[in-house]
């Protein structure tokens, strides 16, 4: 049997030094790049593999990024695992794995996140489920440990400015997209059905919602109106276009309704406003457990679009938006490890990704 290539064999075939193999898998952007393209030629030809316990004895690194695995709510939980198992695979292109813990709670993961920080087990750590007061990127930032979130810093004042790395998908863009899209079908009296506010991502997709409510000159309920809620923010305020409020009844037809991302409750509240008679031509979702809470209380006459667009979705006929979680993974993993194969000291830097509308029925 042959024996493996090594770093000298792979320097030899492609004409450089045992050096130059070497920042070519650590440090590629110091590499010329047409020296780069021979080393990683050769790389090929002889199916060289780096020797991982090697080096991270050498580097002293792990080679492991940690991602708590969260608890899943709802049929939109699901996103996670596709999520996590797209990391897995572009972590493994650069030599890196994914160390998996669970935590019943924040104090839990802050607990387990400093063991193995303190043992030296994981590299970075890549966070998920991000909200308003996160206290995890605090924690991460105050020990300099690298760190990507997939989700933005919501609450923070700039988030082009965040003072860590972050990788979202455009919720706002996508409810856009998708209420544009029932209107150029001819639906007019299109509702939106979202979590109660602040809710860093049911409020970025509750602006969609209205912002193509406004460009089709379609609005939505006025903020401060018995549509809007008790309570509402002042009409034209930015808190007013997310408050999140619930509302039925509108003329328009276009009523924002909110409860908890339960398929019960979601059926409940749509069905409430039909009975305080509303009439609705189409609803778009935060949540694909909304949708199918929706889909139960308007038959299927009715247009419902969805977000994630789970199997739950494609088997019962929803529309929905996809998100793009293979980029959003190959986006994370360069966030931390820049084109190389180890990870950076803690740096700034976001990916924002468009999402579509996969249209069924």
């Amino acid at each position: 049997m042959s024996q493996p290539a090594t770093v000298a064999d792979v320097a030899a075939a492609a004409g450089v030094s045992r050096q130059t193999v070497s920042n070519a898998l650590n440090r590629p952007e110091i590499v010329r790049p047409a020296t780069l393209t021979r080393v990683r030629a050769a790389i090929d030809e002889l199916g060289y593999r780096p020797h991982a316990s090697a080096r991270r004895l050498r580097t002293r690194q792990s080679s492991t990024l940690g991602v708590r695995l969260p608890p899943v709510h709802g049929i939109s939980g699901a996103v996670l695992d596709r999520f996590l198992h797209a990391l897995v695979e572009r972590a493994d292109e650069r030599g890196m794995r994914i160390l998996l813990f669970t935590a019943t709670d924040l104090d839990d993961e802050l607990a387990h996140m400093e063991r193995l920080v303190e043992g030296s087990d994981v590299d970075g750590f890549v966070l998920t489920s991000t909200a308003h007061g996160d206290p995890r990127a605090a924690w991460l930032g105050e020990r300099d440990v690298p760190f990507v979130t997939f989700g933005r810093p919501w609450g923070v004042p700039d988030m082009d400015d965040a003072p860590h790395p972050w990788v979202d998908v455009d919720g706002r863009a996508g409810l856009r997209e998708a209420t544009a899209g029932l209107v150029a079908r001819g639906h007019r009296r299109i509702g939106f059905l979202g979590w109660p506010s602040p809710s860093g991502q049911g409020d970025e997709r509750r602006l969609g919602w209205r912002d193509a409510l406004g460009d089709a000159g379609l609005g939505a309920p006025p903020a401060g109106s018995a549509d809007a809620g008790l309570g509402a923010p002042p009409a034209g305020s930015a808190d007013a276009a997310a408050d999140g409020s619930t509302g039925a009844g509108s003329g328009s037809g276009a009523v924002d309704l909110a409860c908890e991302d339960d398929v019960a409750a979601a059926t409940a509240v749509v069905a409430a406003a039909l009975q305080g008679g509303t009439v609705f031509d189409a609803v778009v979702c935060a949540s694909e457990t909304l949708a199918l809470g929706a889909r139960f209380a308007l038959g299927a006459e009715v247009p419902v679009v969805g977000y994630d667009d789970t199997p739950v979705a494609a088997a019962v006929g929803i529309s929905s938006v996809e998100q793009p979680l293979d980029a959003a993974a190959a986006a994370a993993v360069e966030l931390l490890m820049g084109s190389g194969r180890s990870v950076l000291p803690a740096s700034g830097g976001h990916r924002l990704l468009a999402p579509h509308v996969v249209w069924r029925g």
